[in-house]
């Protein structure tokens, strides 16, 4: 053999020795997904009333991002941004129908991992495509999900079955009431999430657990031992909202037990250290059990307890109040612990972030940029942090568009006026400042036009499958799905 056909092989073996390596120590991702958790809502914020010491240390491991902001006002859309990386003016599904559908194909962080390799799961709440339409998971990279595909079938925690792959699975004895029922839905849905990650500790995965708690309608089982911990709270409430307000507190405790138990299996399993964990709420607070005495709800979670400053606004809105989330990454030896950012990102720049992490290929088209320099420090990550030119959100009639410390929102529709906060030093939105900075609410408004696109909706293939789950309980009243989101129903061939 010939010196340079020597020095070949030796290269051809490095190479592949170095594929190897990296293909080692691609690491696993876990994302947790809260359903409706505020950003002033953990015990490491300053709540007085939520018990949180397990997503506090998550935090405490890795670094937390204090101007991270979803991709949408309610549960569906945002979930559209987060596994697509679109913001609400490309994205298919803008509005919250409970199964509206992604589009046939349409790349999601699901496919993304497949692509690349990886084991890919979901547990928990879909809401990207009912049973019966284009948007099922399984059609979009995921190995197995397994949970609610319709967000209106997830209204419940004791439902009579949930699915798993489009399929049925039967929950024993329960009747279809919304609180009461022998299986608690979280518990099974977890213990697949578990499964799944002890099934695939030998390569890299991806488990994007959307947890529905603390999200209603609540039902709790009487001895778990975080609805022991709350059931005799004093909330000062009349009697029906009392006895949800301690399930809400005990729900939140719930969740943050579960991310303990994960992480104490990824530890049993030598996975922590090759493994991202993110955490994050899915939109803006909701302003569960407000009253006279509590104005922004009994547990004011958009209020910094610390200070009384608040966001304005809450779930379903396009104040910061309705798109604030806790957001933390935590990767043990790569991010550094204790950190905390001011980095402006949301939830379209999760895909490329992930990409670039991992070495997912990132699906061409997408909207967000990732913030990767930021988790890794630039001179680690070989390149300055990129900045959004703007970032952009509609839902229903309403429209925002964020440029810096400039928000321009206009509510109500195309001839409602539009507003301009400067929330740098306006953190509540308070002053609308759009006559003295015309200049300003021009340039954003010509961004917010650049930004929107029409709906392009996805199939409904089967509507009687999609009635089925959104009308869980029998003898529910609700309105006949109608394709909020534009959704069409495919011709069947004769």
């Amino acid at each position: 053999m010939s010196l340079r056909a020597l020095f070949a092989l030796f290269a051809v073996s490095a190479l592949l020795d170095s594929a190897a390596v990296a293909e080692a120590r691609r690491p696993n991702v876990v994302y947790f997904i809260i359903d409706e958790l505020g950003y002033y809502e953990l015990s490491s914020m300053g709540h007085p009333e939520h018990k949180t010491p397990n997503i506090d240390r998550l935090m405490a491991d890795g670094m937390r991002f204090t101007q991270c902001l979803a991709g949408g006002p309610v549960c569906a859309p945002t979930r559209c941004a987060l596994l697509t990386g679109k913001h609400a003016g490309h994205m298919t599904v803008r509005a919250n129908g409970g199964f509206d559908p992604l589009l046939p194909g349409e790349p999601t962080l699901g496919s993304m991992f497949k692509d690349a390799g990886y084991a890919t799961g979901g547990f928990g709440k879909w809401g990207n495509g009912g049973r019966g339409t284009s948007g099922v998971p399984e059609k979009h990279g995921f190995d197995i999900f397994f949970g609610y595909y319709d967000q209106v079938h997830a209204h419940t925690f004791f439902p009579k079955y949930l699915i798993r792959n489009s399929e049925e699975v039967p929950l024993p004895g329960n009747t279809g009431d919304t609180k009461v029922g022998q299986t608690f839905s979280q518990y099974v849905i977890f213990d697949e999430a578990k499964k799944f990650i002890r099934e695939n500790k030998n390569k890299p995965f991806f488990a994007y657990c959307c947890f529905t708690p603390p999200h209603g309608q609540w039902g709790f089982p009487n001895d778990d031992p975080a609805w022991q911990l709350f059931k005799n709270r004093p909330y000062q409430l009349n009697d029906k909202m009392l006895e949800d307000a301690r399930m809400y507190a005990a729900m939140v405790n719930l969740v943050d037990r579960e991310v303990g138990e994960t992480r104490a299996l990824l530890e049993e399993l030598g996975l922590a250290d090759d493994t991202i964990l993110v955490f994050s709420g899915d939109n803006g607070a909701n302003k569960y059990f407000p009253s006279a005495d509590y104005l922004e709800g009994v547990f004011s979670p958009n209020v910094n307890p610390k200070t009384g400053v608040k966001f304005r606004g809450f779930k379903g809105q396009l104040y910061d109040g309705g798109l604030h989330v806790p957001f933390a990454v935590c990767w043990p030896k790569k991010i550094p612990a204790g950190k905390v950012s001011d980095h402006l990102c949301y939830f379209p720049d999760v895909m490329p972030t992930l990409a670039e992490l991992t070495g997912a290929p990132l699906p061409a088209d997408r909207d967000g940029l990732s913030f990767a320099p930021t988790l890794l420090a630039e001179a680690a990550s070989g390149r300055e942090q990129p900045q959004h030119k703007y970032l952009y959100w509609e839902h229903q009639k309403d429209r925002a568009v964020r440029s810096g410390k400039w928000k321009a929102i206009q509510v109500g529709g195309p001839n409602k006026p539009w507003e301009l906060y400067d929330v740098a030093t306006d953190v509540s939105e308070e002053h609308d400042v759009a006559a003295e900075h015309s200049d300003v609410l021009e340039k954003l408004k010509a961004y917010a036009e650049e930004a929107h696109t029409p709906v392009v909706a996805g199939e409904v293939y089967d509507r009687a499958l999609v009635e089925k789950d959104r009308h869980y309980k029998e003898g529910m009243k609700l309105k006949p799905a109608s394709g909020e989101n534009g959704g069409k129903k495919k011709k069947r061939a004769s």
